[in-house]
């Protein structure tokens, strides 16, 4: 039998425990998310954004991934690397 991706995640939302813990982990995935968007857009590769930050491309990958959450200086640099502004907003919960 196979299974959709889009299938699995409805079915494993449907575990209220999943479910909590996924939309606990949204804000860091939508980092990551804008992360990689913005490499795109600048047409550059991992390697390229590590060397223009002075950093690792097992860093940005990491960074890509959600693994870590960025510091605000950090994402400042990305921002710089890749040519692109960081817009930061809090909005009512």
């Amino acid at each position: 039998m196979t299974i959709s991706l889009k299938q699995l995640k409805a079915r494993l939302l449907g575990n209220a425990e999943v479910r909590r813990e996924y939309q606990a982990l949204a804000v860091e995935y939508e980092i990551s998310a804008e992360l990689i968007k913005a490499r795109h857009r600048a047409g550059l590769s991992q390697a390229e954004v590590a060397a223009r930050m002075g950093t690792s491309q097992s860093t940005i990958a990491r960074l890509e991934s959600g693994q870590m959450l960025p510091s605000t200086k950090t994402l400042l640099r990305f921002a710089k690397a890749t040519g692109s502004k960081v817009h930061l907003r809090l909005s009512a919960a």
